[in-house]
């Protein structure tokens, strides 16, 4: 049992018992593609969603998250009133609109 002890000793003494930087090395090329895949994407998209959502207009078809399909009536601040049918018409906060189909690009589509 003592060599198999005093084995352990010298392989804990060879490795240097310290941070390798082969590891640290590893570990940062993890992060950074981690970086690359995941979170730049992730929030590339969230900027060009709160630039959509800045953009709302009278006229606008929206998505909600709820998958309520309607067409913008009243642009207010943090809020939109949507108009689903004839005489109805929902409240959403901004934030819960999903997509928007915008008014120009249906009126080109349509030449």
């Amino acid at each position: 049992m003592w060599l198999i002890t005093q084995a352990w000793a010298q392989d804990a003494a060879a490795s240097g018992g310290g941070c390798d930087y082969s590891s640290i090395g590893l570990l940062a090329l993890i992060v950074g593609v981690f970086y690359l895949l995941v979170i730049r994407p992730q929030t590339k998209a969230r900027q060009e969603h709160e630039q959509t959502l800045a953009t709302l207009k009278k006229g606008d078809e929206v998505v909600s998250e709820g998958g309520i399909v309607g067409t913008v009536h009243a642009v207010e601040e943090d809020t939109i009133l949507v108009q689903v049918a004839d005489k109805t018409r929902i409240r959403f906060k901004k934030a819960s609109i999903e997509s928007v189909a915008k008014a120009d690009a249906d009126e080109k589509g349509d030449k």
